[in-house]
């Protein structure tokens, strides 16, 4: 077990540990190092396990094994939180090369990145000197990662998110400025995002939300983005929830241009969030579809790269599952497990070309959404 807190490169935003004072930049440097294929600590009293990290840069070094952290809460906790990991581990003597050095489909990059400045040392000389706040070797979740450039283009490393987001190569259908862009279904906008009727829409109160600038898709947001995007879906589940309902929220990066949240809610009494947790994953194995189960609080844009397509589910009690999209999709995918049987029991819905109401219909939906949902919307809290 280690006794440094080095497991804070991980945690997200809801655990209230202050990373700059419970952070060892030691025992990062020994894990940086030492690359164990099993890292775990306990100092916290905090559950949690991240998906395995890579120790090798692709294409630029030999391929080693995954690393893989989990911290365990304190035994007997009040909380029930779980203290105990079983695990079999064969030795590194006995495995094959290929066996060893084989990355699962869900590993990420190393979290343990060095600045700039570090980059130039080795990890002994002066630490006593000149240590890096915690936080330079650990994932704020925060703060972007990367330094800003500067004004004059020369210095610092560029941030991942481009300050403006990409043009369309040609007509969209969702970018807020564009003549395409239906507007009698648009129910809210905000600063960056927006939230509009679904054009077909499984139930009357189907929603997508959207950015307003043009995004492929949730990994390739910028951190405002992002920000808005979590007031809406927050704003939404207070809504639905006084309709007596919870949601699913779905997205499809595969041959769609423009990102699309797709919000459906169901009423509490359809079906419970394992019913529908189980459905997802019984349609993806009867399609062949690997459908994983993201470690509880990890973000998405730690397991994928921008402009990779995959398919991702969020359930009401934060649980997500993931799938990386090779070929072959099916596109209504998340339409067709929601609308199943199991679920809301309308297959017919299952197209949105199916589900299409005339203008005036869309439009008197879309105003009594709106009307519903401004007590709830975020904006109207300001």
């Amino acid at each position: 077990m280690s006794r440094a807190a080095s497991w804070l490169l991980i945690l997200p935003t809801w655990i209230d540990i202050d990373v700059k004072t419970c952070g060892s930049a030691a025992v990062a440097g020994l894990a940086s190092s030492l690359k164990p294929r099993y890292h775990f600590s306990a100092l916290q009293g905090e559950n949690y396990e991240r998906l395995p990290y890579r120790n090798h840069v692709v294409l630029q070094e030999n391929a080693q094994h995954v690393s893989r952290f989990i911290a365990l809460a304190s035994v007997g906790n009040p909380a029930k939180k779980k203290y105990i990991y079983a695990f079999s581990i064969v030795p590194l003597s006995r495995m094959e090369a290929a066996e060893l050095v084989k990355q699962p489909l869900d590993v990420t990059e190393n979290p343990y990145r060095k600045s700039g400045r570090e980059a130039k040392k080795s990890l002994g000389a002066k630490a006593a000197e000149e240590e890096e706040p915690a936080q330079q070797f650990f994932f704020d979740l925060n703060k972007q990662q990367g330094k800003k450039r500067h004004s004059d283009g020369k210095a610092g490393h560029q941030t991942k998110q481009p300050r403006k987001p990409p043009q369309p190569t040609g007509p969209c259908w969702f970018c807020l400025a564009s003549p395409e862009v239906e507007k009698h279904l648009v129910v809210s906008i905000g600063e960056h995002c927006y939230v509009a009727l679904a054009k077909g829409g499984l139930t009357s109160d189907h929603v997508l939300i959207l950015p307003i600038g043009h995004y492929q898709a949730v990994v390739d947001l910028s951190s405002e983005v992002v920000d808005e995007c979590e007031k809406y879906k927050a704003s939404l589940k207070k809504f639905y929830k006084s309709k007596g309902k919870r949601f699913v929220m779905f997205e499809r990066n595969y041959r769609s241009q423009h990102l699309q949240l797709q919000v459906v809610p169901l009423p509490l009494s359809c079906c419970t969030t394992d019913d529908i947790k189980e459905s997802f994953i019984v349609q993806a194995q009867e399609q062949n579809i690997e459908l994983l189960e993201i470690p509880e609080h990890t973000d998405i844009k730690q397991i994928v790269q921008p402009g990779t397509p995959y398919f991702y589910v969020e359930l009401d009690n934060g649980e997500k599952l993931f799938h990386r999209i090779k070929k072959n999709f099916p596109l209504q995918f998340g339409r067709e497990v929601l609308a199943s049987e199991a679920i809301l029991n309308i297959p017919t819905r299952a197209d949105w070309k199916a589900c299409k109401l005339d203008p005036d219909e869309e439009g008197s939906q879309a105003k009594a959404f709106r009307r519903d949902f401004e007590p709830f919307d975020f904006l109207s809290q300001d």
